[in-house]
């Protein structure tokens, strides 16, 4: 259940003899050194070589740094998906994600994209940074930026450079995953998306780019060295003033069903679909041209010897648990490999306890610890490692899959997106079957699909769009 993961340093083979070749310094991509022959792009993975990767942890597991844990729902197959890469581009930066996948072809998607995106901002990166190798810049990286170019660079012109590179890097490489989902010839993204989440911390410099509705928080000592949660990212929601105003200047149209206040959606113009219960997200391409958009929202944090660690989760954690209570239940954990698996248990507790009626959403964790340090699993840990609240056969993390600036805005402590109106199983379950990965797949492409039951998620999607040829013009 655990991922095998090593830990040795980071390297490429040689095209020419095999040898490992060391990944050039990146740092932040404003290095000045010699023109070689070899280069980053050379080194650039593909995707199918992705599991061999050493560092790179994608299933239930934990690493040198953080733990990971998913939980598939009551919804059908698991469509949340989570990656940790450490020493992403060089030994001290450090890549996580996680990607909540919504639709028919959502579990296809947040997969795509967790393997596809990663490598998209690698190559941006070295793009960047090889426009700079002819400048006159100075190459740092990490905690060595404040002690070895603040004296010289008082006027924060060194650090307004970092972050304009790693803001056009995750831009750039946004734009190309949302490009690639539309052109993919295996994966229809019409009427299915994912979120995505994703957070480079590189020495004390910590780097987000997000969209949709999953939260990153971070559990920080204040002044009395009290555990608090500083909540890192804002749900992209279609309810938010600048969201809502982008939407609708686009003619979608955004407001909430009768029996779900609490849930604002995102129409077409001429018809009750698809209801998409956020504002960003890849793929939905059917509200693309209606203000639904992949563009992220960017920023950077400083991280300070105050702040511990770092949790990225998707909705189905946000919508049972409050931040300080993800804080609580992370550094509570008794030991910290386990601290994900225990605040996916406790999420799914409190589904039961709170929304008895609906089904449990999937639940996807990361939790990254600032210190860089992981104790050691006793016997007790690796065995409740094993066992989850729901009973593993059926609720799993994904195995091995194959590829198929601005300011915060106020939002809940909690996400607020749960259906609790009653549901029966009346809809009954789509056939599934399990594909040669050990991944259940829909079996059920030419029946109808419904948004409320099946491969999607109740609080994502309502129905998927009739189009006819009676379709106004925009």
């Amino acid at each position: 259940m655990g991922a095998c993961v090593s830990t040795s340093r980071s390297t490429c083979s040689s095209k020419s003899n095999g040898e490992p070749v060391p990944l050039p310094c990146l740092g932040i991509g404003l290095c000045r050194q010699k023109r070689t022959k070899r280069t980053f792009s050379d080194h650039v993975v593909t995707l199918q070589h992705l599991p061999s990767i050493p560092n790179r942890v994608f299933t239930n597991g934990k690493s040198r740094t953080s733990c990971i844990f998913t939980q598939q729902g009551r919804k059908g197959i698991n469509q949340d998906a989570m990656i940790v890469w450490e020493d992403f581009m060089s030994e001290d930066v450090t890549f996580c994600g996680v990607f909540d996948g919504h639709g028919p072809h959502g579990h296809l998607v947040a997969r795509k994209v967790r393997d596809a995106l990663p490598v998209k901002l690698q190559s941006f990166l070295n793009s960047c940074q090889s426009r700079q190798n002819g400048s006159d810049q100075t190459c740092f990286k990490g905690n060595s930026m404040k002690s070895d170019v603040g004296d010289l660079d008082k006027d924060g012109s060194i650090e307004d450079k970092l972050n304009s590179l790693w803001r056009e890097a995750f831009l750039k490489s946004y734009k190309a995953m949302d490009k690639e989902l539309k052109s993919h010839p295996n994966v229809d993204c019409f009427c299915s998306g994912s979120t995505s989440i994703t957070i480079v911390k590189q020495g004390s410099n910590l780097f987000m780019g997000y969209i949709g509705d999953s939260r990153a928080i971070m559990g920080s000592k204040d002044s009395n060295d009290s555990l608090v949660a500083v909540q890192l990212t804002v749900d992209l929601k279609p309810d938010l003033p600048r969201e809502a105003e982008r939407i609708k200047r686009c003619k979608g149209r955004v407001f909430a069903l009768q029996d779900e206040p609490e849930v604002p959606r995102v129409w077409l113009p001429f018809d009750d679909a698809p209801g998409l219960a956020m504002a960003r997200a890849f793929g939905d391409f059917c509200l693309k041209e209606y203000g639904v958009i992949s563009i992220p929202e960017f920023s950077h944090r400083t991280l300070t010897e105050r702040d511990q660690f770092i949790v990225l989760a998707s909705d189905g954690v946000w919508d049972v648990l409050s931040n300080e209570e993800v804080v609580e239940i992370v550094s509570s954990a008794p030991t910290r490999a386990s601290a994900a698996r225990i605040l996916v248990d406790s999420a799914a507790r409190e589904w039961k306890l709170k929304y008895p009626t609906s089904k449990m959403d999937d639940c996807a964790v990361v939790c990254l610890f600032l210190d860089g340090k992981m104790d050691s699993e006793s016997d007790y840990d690796e065995q409740c490692f094993s066992s989850a609240t729901l009973d593993q056969s059926n609720h799993s993390g994904n195995a091995a899959e194959s590829d198929d600036g601005q300011k915060s805005e106020p939002c809940l402590q909690r996400n607020f997106t749960v259906r609790s109106a009653e549901e029966t199983d009346t809809y009954g379950r789509q056939a599934v079957e399990v594909d040669g990965d050990g991944e259940a797949v829909n079996n059920a492409e030419d029946q109808s699909w419904l948004g409320l039951e099946g491969v999607t998620r109740v609080n994502s999607l309502v129905q998927l769009p009739r189009f006819s040829e009676e379709r106004p013009g925009p």
